[in-house]
């Protein structure tokens, strides 16, 4: 299985970049694992959110495949701790997914559209986080995930 981490908007930011490149990195210790950023429209400050939504889901929704398991990242959606979202990892796995996106929408969040294609919604926290932040947060995440199916003491250090 592959994960790729999908994130609209700008590059990542210097403060952070180092850390989302060493759990990706260290991810792929596991499953193959690699960042795609969809930049914002360049039109996007004159777009009304709604319109900007709608485009950027264009641009999602053209990226993925049929058979790309997708999980959205949204405050809304289903928390789980750090061994649910291994035991959550492993399920796709076991599944035979070839391709398990995590998405990290706009500004404004996703179009409606993408809402519905989403396979799950996953929530990090209650709390609202900058987009930069919620980068690093997924790849530390998903790492430690790994870490936890492999029995290794990263978890508990």
């Amino acid at each position: 299985m592959k994960i790729q981490f999908w994130s609209i908007g700008k590059t990542h930011e210097p403060y952070v970049k180092e850390g989302i490149e060493l759990f990706t990195k260290r991810t792929g210790n596991y499953f193959s694992a690699e960042w795609h950023i969809i930049a914002s429209p360049k039109n996007a400050g004159s777009l009304p959110p709604a319109e900007l939504k709608k485009t950027e889901g264009e641009l999602v929704l053209a990226a993925l495949k049929k058979e790309d398991y997708l999980i959205l990242l949204d405050e809304r959606g289903k928390q789980l701790n750090s061994e649910g979202l291994a035991a959550f990892i492993q399920s796709r796995a076991n599944d035979s997914v070839k391709l398990l996106v995590f998405l990290i929408g706009g500004a404004y969040g996703v179009s409606e559209v993408v809402q519905k294609r989403a396979n799950f919604t996953w929530s990090l926290s209650p709390l609202v986080f900058p987009h930069q932040l919620v980068r690093l947060i997924l790849a530390e995440q998903v790492y430690r995930a790994c870490t936890i199916l492999k029995n290794e003491k990263y978890h508990h250090q």
